[in-house]
């Protein structure tokens, strides 16, 4: 083939239309203001990263040569976990710092406390804080990447990422499917980062639960609200179910756990009306016998434990892009 010929056979260069899409967040702080292009993003780099979990060596040199620090201010044992996994697995040094071991204990403020960490080297610091706003308050005053880890009743996007990842692995594309969150939506930072990121890939979203435990104004997202579980069992083709979370609520926003149970909880016979390839998921931690009994929990149609394998593969993906970003060119952020 003449020199000619080639160049008329090869692939056209790559123009700004057609680029493939740039992370450039160092920090990740919701679901809410990513685009739809950023949220793709991220899910395909799980996948890629997901790989490395099967392998018998299961480690990648992405963060070499980085500190990732988790700095928690609330209890954590599988997000904690899994964000040390990740960063362990792409080779990066780990530090572990909990509000009762750190300095805020003696009046510290969180900005100091993140200012002096960060001057020892750390350039990720991953945060989980019982006030809203807390991880953008770190960004807007650190160089280092800043990922939220669930702040207040604010939002907990990895964990958004990591079930919509689920799902996405089950059905490929979540156009149209219907996803029901069931249980404490009020308190419930899953649940916000669920709607914003399921809403942006096409999913119908509803809620179910108790009036006391909806707020209303989820209307103005596009959320079918429910108040009764049963009447909508054959509707949804996913029923996420959180946590009630008493330590977030005021006393009396339902009679108690017995009448939930009775009126939310998925069982077996709830279980038996729903769509046939229902997933049954939980971001847990999981009251067995409150808002899910042991034999969903454990059953065919349980992706709970999927959840947990998943969301160290998004945490990797998640540290990966946002040190990423903050390596990129000035001129090309």
């Amino acid at each position: 083939m003449t020199s000619t010929a080639a160049k008329e056979h090869a692939a056209p260069a790559a123009t700004p239309e057609t680029a493939p899409p740039v992370w450039r967040r160092k920090d990740l702080l919701d679901l809410e203001t990513l685009t739809r292009d950023e949220l793709v993003m991220a899910l395909d780099q799980a996948a890629g990263f997901k790989e490395i979990s099967t392998r018998s060596i299961k480690k990648a040199p992405a963060l070499r040569g980085k500190v990732v620090l988790t700095l928690f201010y609330e209890p954590s044992t599988r997000t904690r976990t899994s964000f040390s996994l990740a960063a362990q697995r792409l080779s990066a040094d780990v530090v572990e710092i909990a509000q009762e071991a750190s300095s805020a204990k003696k009046g510290e403020s969180l900005v100091d406390t993140a200012r002096n960490l960060q001057a020892m080297g750390v350039d990720l610091i991953v945060v989980r804080h019982q006030q809203a706003g807390a991880p953008a308050l770190l960004a807007r005053s650190l160089d280092a990447c800043v990922i939220n880890a669930g702040d207040g009743t604010h939002e907990h996007p990895t964990q958004g990422l990591l079930d919509i990842f689920t799902m996405r692995e089950k059905f490929k594309d979540l156009a149209g499917k219907r996803v029901a969150l069931v249980g404490d939506i009020t308190h419930s930072r899953v649940a916000r980062s669920n709607i914003w990121g399921l809403k942006k890939l096409g999913a119908e979203v509803g809620v179910v639960g108790p009036k006391t435990l909806i707020p209303g104004a989820l209307k103005d997202l596009g959320v079918n609200i429910h108040y009764h579980l049963d009447e909508v069992l054959e509707h949804y083709d996913v029923f996420n179910i959180l946590r009630i979370q008493l330590e977030r609520q005021a006393s009396g926003l339902f009679p108690g756990m017995r009448e939930y149970h009775l009126r939310y909880g998925i069982d077996e016979r709830r279980l038996a009306r729903m769509r046939k390839g229902v997933l049954i998921m939980h971001p847990g931690p999981i009251n067995r016998g409150v808002e899910i009994t042991p034999g969903v929990a454990d059953g065919k149609h349980s992706v709970i434990l999927e959840q947990v394998t998943n969301g160290l593969a998004v945490r990797m993906a998640v540290l990966y892009l946002c040190q990423g970003a903050k390596e990129l060119p000035r001129d090309a952020k």
